[in-house]
């Protein structure tokens, strides 16, 4: 897909270029007096999702924007306004996911340079490269590998907190992701290997995480993802598959649900396979990450279940 972004929001945000010369926008300014940080580190989030897992591990000590919030915006097609070029200018930490999935946000980070900014790409730092499925975030390894970094690197920037952010990591890990780890425990102890449909490629890494086996050919998932046609072939096999039986449920994101996408849910309703939702957002906008992905993975749950019986 093919991305525009406008010129002159890029000039904007070069325009605000010196907002970064803030006190908070340095490492030494933000790690404060030897007893702790006496300012916030700002940080920027070009999605919600990442957003909502930085400011839980940042706390006290971060003030976390995401440009991205509203359920009905598509990341892929986000055309930037002025207004984010100023928040990213003053971000002393960005968070962009990167794969292709938002390439608006390198190209404001890039109009607004700042060598005291700490920038993490998630799929650079998962070893997934353009052409790859971005969806990093629905891979629950992937998500602990940016815990990981998001901590490291707060501590690098404000030193003085290191054991602060320690804490909030252990917090988050032993008690925030509780129910979302002990989800993902069960699936995959219960139902690894079990066959079923989806609707685009969102749902190929929490598959794979999951342990369950992805029947939908990957060129159809890569399609409706991507918003292109998929083949005929393409549907005719996941028409097969479903008129057959052989997919166990179907798991299809309510927020791109194209008319091809809602025959096949309409279809799998009707042969009685349980139809479960994901959505590419945080919904509602102001849940958790872990609110939103236990409420997904209770339904996926619940759906293997009535579908296999166990």
């Amino acid at each position: 897909m093919k991305f525009q972004f406008a010129v002159g929001i890029a000039l904007a945000a070069v325009a605000v270029t010196a907002v970064t010369g803030c006190s908070t926008s340095s490492p030494a300014a933000a790690a404060g007096t030897p007893n702790g940080s006496t300012t916030k580190i700002p940080v920027v989030a070009a999605e919600n999702f990442w957003g909502s897992i930085a400011g839980q591990l940042g706390g006290d000590h971060t003030s976390v924007t995401s440009v991205i919030t509203n359920p009905d915006t598509d990341p892929h097609a986000y055309e930037p306004t002025p207004a984010d070029g100023r928040t990213m200018a003053g971000a002393q930490y960005a968070i962009v996911n990167g794969v292709g999935y938002d390439p608006w946000a390198p190209k404001l980070l890039a109009a607004n340079a700042n060598p005291a900014r700490t920038v993490l790409t998630v799929g650079d730092l998962v070893g997934v490269s353009g052409g790859g499925n971005p969806h990093r975030w629905y891979s629950p390894d992937d998500v602990r590998k940016v815990i990981d970094q998001i901590t490291a690197d707060y501590q690098r920037i404000d030193p003085a907190d290191s054991a602060y952010f320690a804490q909030q990591k252990a917090n988050f890990e032993t008690q925030g992701l509780a129910e979302y780890t002990r989800l993902i425990t069960d699936i995959k102890t219960k139902y690894a290997g079990t066959p079923i449909g989806a609707s685009e490629s969102i749902v190929t890494p929490l598959a794979e995480g999951l342990g369950l086996t992805m029947l939908t050919p990957e060129t159809f998932l890569d399609a409706i993802s991507e918003g292109s046609d998929p083949t005929a072939a393409d549907k005719a096999t996941i028409d097969t598959q479903i008129k057959n039986k052989q997919l166990k449920i179907y798991v299809y994101n309510s927020q791109n649900s194209t008319p091809d996408v809602q025959a096949q849910v309409n279809a799998a309703k009707a042969a009685g396979i349980p139809v479960a939702t994901v959505t590419e957002t945080l919904v509602p906008s102001n849940a958790t990450f872990q609110e939103w992905q236990a409420k997904q993975l209770q339904g996926i749950e619940q759906a293997l279940a009535q579908a296999t019986g166990k």
